[in-house]
């Protein structure tokens, strides 16, 4: 693997944690949860694909970490106002709502 496939994975591994954040009180013990539990998972996707620790890696991978985070918590806002749903705290289930509506 890439450092870009590894970004992209990143990205869409932080998709659902950034919209259970939206979905919570900030600074609470779940709001801190939903940043910290995907870390293990990055860290595990580094050794996999072999990319090592170079210093060069960090910044593309933080940033695909909070722009997943970013993205998921805009995706809670925008269903929020346009699906004509309650969104939970669960990406997964909302798109599974939405789609059994249609």
């Amino acid at each position: 693997m890439s450092l870009t496939d590894v970004a992209i994975a990143v990205f869409i591994l932080n998709l659902p944690f950034g919209y259970w954040r939206a979905n919570v009180k900030k600074l609470s013990k779940q709001w801190f949860i939903s940043i910290h539990l995907p870390v293990p998972f990055v860290i595990a996707l580094r050794f996999i694909a072999k990319i090592g620790w170079q210093l060069f890696t960090f910044p593309v991978l933080v940033g695909a970490f909070f722009t997943g985070q970013f993205a998921g918590s805009k995706i809670h806002g925008w269903l929020k106002e346009h699906s004509g749903i309650q969104p939970t705290s669960c990406l997964v289930w909302d798109v599974i709502r939405i789609i059994k509506r249609v």
